[in-house]
C-alpha cells in the first residue's frame, strides 16, 4: 500500500494513538493499520478506526457536558426557552436546539447578536416585537 499522502511504502504497525479534543487527551491502546514510512501517515484498519472515532466521540460529548455551549449560556441568562429564543432571534423553534447540541453552528451575525442581547437584556423584549 502506497501512502496517500506522500506515495511511500506503508507498513502494518500496531501503536498506542492519542485522540486530542480542546486540551483533552485519552490514549486508545493497540490500534492497527497501516504507516508510511517516511511521512508517518497512518490509515487505521476497520476496528482501530471505529474505537479511536469512538474515544474522540466521548471527548466531545464530555466536553458539551463540562462546557455548556456559549448560546446556551447566554440563552438560559435571558430566561429563554429554546422555542422563545428561535423565536425572538430567529431560526425557529429547533435552531436553538441544533445550535446547543453542536448540530449547527450559528453564524457570525445570530453570535454578535446573540452577545449583544447579553450585555443589554432589556433589548430582548424590544427584538420580539420585531417583525
Amino acid at each position: 500500500m502506497k501512502c496517500p499522502e506522500c506515495g511511500s511504502p506503508m507498513t502494518h504497525q500496531i501503536w498506542d494513538e492519542l485522540v486530542s479534543v480542546h486540551g483533552k487527551s485519552l490514549t486508545v491502546h493497540a490500534v492497527g493499520g497501516n504507516r508510511c514510512t517516511q511521512c508517518g501517515e497512518a490509515v487505521f484498519d476497520d476496528e482501530s478506526y471505529d474505537r479511536v472515532v469512538a474515544v474522540g466521540d466521548g471527548l466531545v460529548r464530555a466536553l458539551r457536558k463540562s462546557n455548556p455551549p456559549e448560546v446556551k449560556v447566554i440563552r438560559e441568562k435571558l430566561g429563554l426557552t429554546q422555542a422563545e429564543a428561535g423565536k425572538v432571534f430567529g431560526g425557529g423553534a429547533n435552531a436553538f436546539s441544533r445550535y446547543e447540541r453542536g448540530v449547527a453552528k450559528p453564524s457570525t451575525q445570530m453570535r454578535k447578536l446573540l452577545k449583544l442581547a447579553e450585555r443589554h437584556p432589556e433589548l430582548v423584549k424590544e427584538l420580539a416585537q420585531i417583525r
